[in-house]
């Protein structure tokens, strides 16, 4: 019985020491991946002014003028110059507004053309994509590089190359920001806008200089803080990006939930802001315009619909997605009080989730006819596709009436042709356009993406 219990001892022994040796190993591994982890370095390019660069890339008269950018209709400024900032056009203001300041300082007035820009950010992505092992586009003008792998020594002059190369290969200007975690890079690359004795790149390393750079750096241009809680931490005489950091851990997760613990948390240094290696697919997909003038006609609607649904399945194609909703809404002029007003959106239901133009334009079509209302001038419509699907993973309905593999192949050669001729090269009759809607009036030429804009040299 003493053998036998001694023998049960020596199992127990054994079992403990074993795992307890498991457990200081996992411990083990647990901090050198975080150890790891710590090491990682983030960097954000950020396009300098980028729809101005864009248009400067193709018109170099316009370097060290005041340029502006509009947004659709010629409405707003959507993009300044250095020169246009200094002489205090503000971003967002309306056209009309400053028509008179404009022409007194000769400010150049460019219409925004986003397909030229498109192009031109897919040009500068293409480049940092050699020089990084991973990036996250973040928006048209901003992506995220992970420097794994670059001795810190050394991080310094890898960013004023990258933005010599990015300058050299497609004409844009960059600031690259590089530090811990990518909100502290965010706030590098602010830096490099206004210190150009830093060359266009900015290494945040050291804690005392973080807490240099935190303390002049104001809270509200903080990635992350919205006006909401910028607006909540002035009232709480919170200032400085420095002053946020200071806070309780505790005092900002009952204010703020865990995105600001997660803005709290990438300012003490420390990563927490998931590195997306590929790019999100759409889980929405909405296509809109406001027009120039009120539109009467279901025949004038009918063709500005018609254009969006057919915009929006080539995106989804894009994405190698399907949807199976579809919205489709025109809205009158809220600003005209003298007119009456009416906001209407229909639904529509796909039984097999698609991505065919024909489909979709088709349900589009007949949903505007369903919705329209004669005497009212409508001033805006879209199409907004949703509950997104990838293609592959589509469940066909039994009684299905569509040949969706003939659909398939014609929508491939559509794309196909757009794509080496020309985008609408090839579009169906129902489609119309909209450009007679739009005002566009200091519209560049489609310089990278239409043949017949295409840059003549004459020698």
């Amino acid at each position: 019985m003493t053998k036998r219990n001694n023998l049960y001892l020596s199992h127990f022994t054994f079992i403990f020491h074993l795992s307890s040796f498991i457990f200081h190993l996992s411990t083990f591994n647990f901090q050198l991946s975080s150890f790891i982890f710590q090491l990682l370095m983030f960097g954000l390019c950020d396009c300098n002014n980028f729809f101005v660069s864009c248009e400067r890339v193709f018109n170099p008269m316009l370097e060290g003028m005041p340029v502006v950018v509009l947004s659709n209709n010629d409405g707003c400024v959507v993009s300044r110059s250095n020169e246009a900032k200094a002489l205090g056009i503000k971003m967002g203001q309306p056209l009309y507004q400053i028509r008179d300041f404009i022409k007194k300082h000769n400010v150049k007035v460019c219409s925004s053309n986003y397909r030229l820009y498109g192009d031109m950010s897919q040009r500068v992505m293409a480049t940092l994509r050699q020089f990084s092992p991973a990036i996250e586009i973040y928006s048209i003008d901003e992506a995220f590089l992970l420097l794994d792998g670059y001795p810190t020594g050394q991080l310094k002059q890898f960013g004023e190359e990258l933005a010599r190369t990015v300058k050299r290969n497609t004409g844009i200007p960059v600031s690259i920001g590089m530090s811990h975690t990518k909100t502290l890079a965010k706030i590098a690359s602010k830096l490099c806008k206004r210190y150009p004795k830093l060359n266009n790149a900015c290494l945040m390393l050291r804690d005392e200089d973080i807490a240099k750079v935190l303390g002049n750096f104001a809270i509200g241009d903080v990635w992350g803080i919205g006006r909401k809680h910028n607006r909540m931490l002035g009232e709480c005489r919170i200032a400085t990006a420095a002053d946020f950091a200071a806070l309780s851990e505790k005092w900002v997760q009952n204010r703020m939930g865990i995105t600001g613990v997660r803005t709290w948390l990438e300012l003490h240094g420390k990563p927490c802001i998931e590195f997306s290696h590929e790019e999100a697919d759409r889980q929405s997909i909405m296509v809109s315009r406001s027009f120039s003038k009120e539109l009467y006609s279901i025949q004038e609607l009918h063709e500005t619909i018609t254009t969006f649904a057919g915009i929006a399945a080539e995106k989804l194609r894009k994405q190698n997605s399907v949807a199976q909703e579809m919205q489709v809404f025109i809205i009158t002029n809220r600003h005209r009080d003298d007119q009456p007003q009416h906001y209407e959106c229909g639904l529509v239901h796909f039984e097999t989730p698609t991505d065919s133009t024909l489909e979709i334009v088709k349900a589009a079509t007949e949903e505007l006819k369903r919705i329209y209302r004669r005497g009212y001038g409508y001033k805006k419509s879209g199409v907004r596709l949703s509950h997104i699907t990838p293609s592959n993973a589509v469940q066909g309905a039994l009684f299905d009436t569509i040949d969706r593999p003939k659909h398939k192949k014609l929508m491939e050669a559509i794309d196909r042709i757009n794509s080496g001729i020309g985008h609408d090269s090839v579009k169906l009759v129902s489609q119309g356009s909209i450009t007679g809607h739009t005002n566009r009036e200091h519209l560049s030429p489609q310089y990278t993406t239409d043949w017949d804009d295409i840059i003549v040299v004459k020698v």
